[in-house]
């Protein structure tokens, strides 16, 4: 019997597909997955796999508390173990995407947080979306890819911190997000795109540009907290 329920495989494909449609990679590169908290697993999408040719069916079961692989011939994303990282880290998260996207990769390599210069920004993001620090050589050498989410988890802290800042930048790699759901966690991919193009666009008009602290507070929290008033109930995912 194949593990995975039948509507979280789906809604894991599905956020798959977002990736190559929304620009966000070339290739094969990029991966989302979401967990069954119950279940004790999570579904990914398996390495060097084609959008294309991706089927639910595809996506690989990986046992939540030991890394391994439950069912299939499939191996999973080479960046399973940093998706694993986060899920143990924080409860509250169902869903986790990396991609290699253009701009969000140009500020992580030029190891610089992208800063909130407007109210788009805002609407998401509750301060600059931050870049970790370097991975040491020991790092690097050993356990690469917890190690790249442990080093997101250090610099977000814990489940709360992470709901309010649902990305981060990998120095010298690119952007993961995450969110309640892998839906959600792909839509904050998209977001960390878009905000990185306007900032840096802004920053080639006005190198010194900023947004006033009470603006950015003011958009966060019309969409966010328990004072949100953005949007109606049914249309919220």
């Amino acid at each position: 019997m194949t593990i995975g329920s039948e509507a979280l495989r789906q809604d894991v494909w599905l956020a798959n597909q977002v990736i190559p449609k929304a620009g966000l990679a070339q290739l094969t590169w990029g991966n989302v997955s979401g967990v069954d908290r119950a279940g004790g697993y999570f579904l990914i999408k398996p390495s060097g796999v084609s959008y294309d040719d991706l089927t639910p069916e595809m996506l690989v079961p990986v046992d939540l508390a030991t890394g391994k692989v439950l069912d299939g011939d499939l191996r999973p994303s080479v960046d399973t173990e940093s998706h694993r990282a986060f899920y143990l880290a924080w409860p509250s998260i169902g869903g986790i995407t990396h991609t290699h996207s253009t701009h969000a990769v140009a500020f992580a390599q030029a190891n610089r947080d992208i800063p909130v210069l407007g109210t788009t920004h805002a609407d998401t993001f509750n301060g600059p979306v931050p870049v970790t620090r370097g991975l040491t050589p020991q790092e690097c050498a050993h356990d690469y890819e917890f190690h790249t989410g442990q080093v997101i988890v250090e610099l977000i802290g814990d489940d709360e911190a992470a709901a309010a800042m649902p990305a981060a930048l990998v120095a010298n790699h690119g952007p993961f997000t995450w969110g309640a759901s892998a839906k959600k966690s792909v839509e904050h991919a998209i977001i960390v795109e878009a905000v990185a193009e306007m900032a840096l666009k802004t920053l080639a008009l006005n190198p010194a540009a900023a947004t006033p602290q009470h603006l950015q507070e003011r958009h966060f929290k019309r969409k966010h907290g328990p004072g949100a008033y953005y949007g109606n109930p049914a249309a919220k995912s």
